[in-house]
């Protein structure tokens, strides 16, 4: 039965895609940053994503890179209309549609599909994983001071606010100062 679904190219592609997706979505996404709020999201996604290329791609109905592309635009306006996602998820919400994309379409041995894979969740790792440059993140308080606010006062500032706070923080930037109620949004630097 040659148009069956099931056959061995697929399960074995399947197998690779998901492997990849545990790798990526559990030892790096989550070890960066100890969310669990898209394993749903990240999951399917690539799941769809690759049943469904693999069955145009089985169909004949793929002609192009650019159906391949439209299809990740198609899925990308479809989920990022409704809710606001961090640029950091976005990115791995494309980088796991298009791993679906290369497990089910791409034409090549199974050595230089795994490879790819692994190339892609090496560059993310090494990228993310604070390897090649250390994620520095930041938050924007309410500070009801306006002491230290002076650029020559700034390293005091700082002192009182990873006392306070707790961050280890690298620098800040004054945003706004309300004179009438003495306070002052503040964005940390930490890491």
């Amino acid at each position: 039965m040659e148009n069956s679904l099931f056959t061995e190219y697929f399960l074995i592609r399947l197998l690779i895609n998901t492997a990849c997706m545990i790798v990526l979505i559990r030892f790096v996404y989550y070890i960066i940053y100890a969310k669990r709020d898209f394993y749903f999201t990240f999951f399917l996604l690539n799941f769809i994503v690759f049943l469904l290329a693999y069955m145009l791609e089985k169909t004949k109905a793929f002609n192009s890179i650019g159906s391949a592309f439209g299809l990740l635009a198609a899925f990308s306006l479809l989920r990022f209309r409704t809710e606001t996602i961090t640029t950091k998820d976005m990115t791995y919400l494309f980088i796991i549609m298009t791993i679906g994309l290369i497990n089910s379409i791409m034409k090549g041995s199974y050595f230089e599909i795994i490879g790819l894979n692994a190339l892609i969740i090496g560059t993310v790792f090494l990228v993310d994983g604070n390897w090649l440059m250390r994620n520095q993140k930041t938050k924007t308080i309410e500070y009801n001071s306006l002491a230290n606010i002076q650029p020559g006062q700034h390293g005091v500032l700082i002192e009182e606010l990873r006392k306070r706070t707790g961050l280890n923080i690298k620098k800040i930037s004054i945003e706004h100062i309300d004179f009438g109620k003495e306070k002052v949004v503040i964005k940390i630097y930490y890491s």
